[in-house]
């Protein structure tokens, strides 16, 4: 077998692998999906108070002129 042939069934080899893997996936429960659901909510909040915290800074840098 030339080094090229060894190569390509090496990578087949793997692609297999990391095919039969990936269908041995449990399917997500209610508590994964309720941490989803908390992940989500908590990076909204956050994204909610920096835009206050950038509209109590630009009122400040407003009140300073």
């Amino acid at each position: 077998m030339t080094q090229a042939t060894k190569f390509i069934a090496t990578a087949f080899a793997a692609m297999l692998l990391l095919a039969g893997l990936s269908a041995c996936q449990k399917p997500e429960g209610p508590a994964e999906r309720a941490g989803k659901s908390i992940d989500e909510a908590t990076q909204k909040a956050g994204q909610e108070i920096e835009k206050a915290g950038q509209k109590i800074q630009d009122a400040a840098h407003e009140a300073k002129k």
